[in-house]
């Protein structure tokens, strides 16, 4: 899953009731994209930004809605917005006070940060206007009733509205722009390399243990666990399954775990006759796709071991997925079920659909960011391989993978997708609708995918008041989409950590590894 942050911070080893250390090192396993908080709706940026900025709303470890920047908040009467009070003592590093300018020009700003390779307007879209309700309350207006508002803006992190209007990307990773209302504050952003952040002092609550945080990138799962065993670092995130066992025999080290909101998933390109990844028998390009056959797409989903993978490559750790939330998450279906392993199934789907005799598929996929990413692609392909189906692997660090995604480089990818909501609009939204920007609907649908029926039961969804008419909505599209298999589901990741002896960490199933759910213990 992820890559490798450095610098190494001096800090004083833990023990048992030794006094807390005023630094500490965290290794990640991916790098933030940037530390522009709207220029990518990207879990692992989110999870460091969120140290430095602050949403109007966040959510605990179990993902329930609590305050942040807002103490409270409540729908207008009409139905047609939310009110969000701010906390009256919340300020800025520069030390000004966060008001509701600030909020409207952030949410402004996303549609218009350039290169972009995922806008975080799919958490605004039902916003229509932004306005000044009081001298700390901003009012959010909607597109009809909207719900699920609050649900939808965690990731959403507030900037001061100079900010917003002027400063760049590159303002933001060289530190001049990041001006954040957080517990911390930068000190240095070395892209792909790492982060470190110092006590903010206008920060309005309690003060962290640890003055001083340097997040490591360490991309290699062995070196990631050999910097935590050594004592180079202090907590890892994404803990190879492997080696779960080995580190719980350490006397030294303490694993810490989660089930968790992250699906893997197989995207295909379901919409272009001429696909680039997709070749005769012969290697040679062809005119007509055979992913856009739903027969095909069942195939491949029916020829995938999932519970093999489960037990060989997740050694136990990860949850086979028949839906986009894990199975007792929310509202996910209980009875809408993984794919059963069917080859014999799989290869009379092929010959029905015209295509016995196979064809050849490049198959995409990062190598860094998801837990055994490359093993779980290369395992895919061997279980394609079997039914017919030539497979050429494409195991892609991610900071090239994912560029190369966005632009629809791919025929078919293996990626990941993280919504910790209760309920499914933020899965639904950039993943399964038809690609609107103006709407901020398809912003991560690289397949090509479009079902007007889903279309309508999302926008019937998003506006019902009722909490039970929504769950079957949700549900009747989540079966649509499946059976239309655009994506196919994979496994949900659990979450696992690891720390040295003194400290404890709160799991989360969002997979944020956040400094505030670490604490000193005896």
């Amino acid at each position: 899953m992820r890559g490798i942050l450095a610098v190494l911070a001096v800090c004083v080893p833990l023990a048992a009731g030794a006094q807390a250390p005023r630094e500490v090192t965290i290794a990640l396993g991916a790098p933030p994209a940037s530390f522009d908080p709207h220029f990518f709706a990207h879990s692992p940026s989110f999870m460091v930004q969120q140290h430095v900025f602050e949403p109007l709303v966040w959510r605990d470890e179990n993902s329930r809605t609590i305050p942040a920047l807002a103490e409270r908040w409540e729908m207008l009467p009409d139905g047609l917005g939310w009110d969000f009070h701010l906390h009256p003592d919340a300020r800025f590093s520069d030390g000004t006070p966060v008001t509701a300018a600030d909020v409207a020009a952030t949410i402004a700003r996303l549609p218009n940060v350039p290169n972009s390779p995922g806008r975080l307007t799919i958490y605004t879209n039902r916003v229509r206007a932004v306005e000044a309700a009081g001298p700390r309350t901003v009012r959010l207006l909607t597109h009809g009733p909207a719900p699920l508002l609050p649900e939808d803006i965690p990731p959403l992190m507030i900037v001061p509205e100079r900010i917003a209007r002027e400063a760049t990307t590159q303002d933001f990773n060289a530190g001049r722009a990041a001006i954040g209302s957080g517990r911390y504050r930068l000190v240095q952003y070395v892209q792909g390399e790492r982060v470190v952040l110092e006590r903010s002092p206008t920060w309005r609550g309690p003060a962290s243990p640890f003055s001083r945080v340097t997040f490591r990138v360490i991309a290699n799962d062995s070196s990631r666990v050999a910097a935590l065993r050594a004592g180079d670092v202090q907590l890892i995130e994404i803990v190879p399954p492997r080696d779960v066992p080995m580190l719980e025999r350490d006397p030294n080290v303490a694993v810490w775990r989660s089930p968790g909101t992250r699906l893997i998933y197989i995207s295909l390109d379901v919409s272009r006759d001429v696909s680039p990844g997709v070749f005769d028998v012969d290697g040679r390009p062809m005119e007509r796709n055979p992913l856009r056959d739903a027969r095909v797409r069942r195939a491949l989903s029916l020829a995938i071991d999932r519970e093999g993978i489960r037990r060989q490559i997740m050694e136990g750790q990860s949850v086979p997925a028949g839906q986009m939330q894990a199975i007792g998450l929310g509202v996910a279906d209980p009875e809408l079920k993984p794919d059963p392993y069917d080859p014999a199934r799989a290869r009379a789907l092929l010959a029905e659909a015209g295509w016995a005799q196979g064809f050849t598929l490049v198959f995409a996929g990062p190598n860094d960011r998801y837990v055994n990413d490359e093993r779980v692609l290369q395992a895919i392909a061997g279980f394609w391989q079997r039914i017919g189906i030539r497979v050429r692997v494409e195991a892609l660090p991610s900071n090239i993978f994912f560029p190369r995604s966005s632009q629809r480089a791919y025929s078919a990818a293996l990626t990941g997708w993280q919504s910790s909501a209760y309920e499914p609009n933020n899965i639904f939204a950039p993943v399964l609708l038809t690609e609107d920007r103006t709407r901020g609907w398809g912003t991560v649908n690289r397949h090509g995918y479009s079902n007007p029926v889903v279309d309508g039961i999302y926008e019937r969804a998003v506006v019902a008041l009722d909490q039970d008419e929504r769950v079957r909505l949700w549900r009747e599209g989540m079966r649509i989409a499946m059976q239309d298999a655009p994506v196919l589901p994979v496994h949900h990741q659990v979450n696992i950590w690891a720390t040295r002896r003194g400290l404890a960490y709160a799991p989360r199933s969002d997979e944020y590894t956040l400094v505030s759910s670490l604490t000193v213990v005896p």
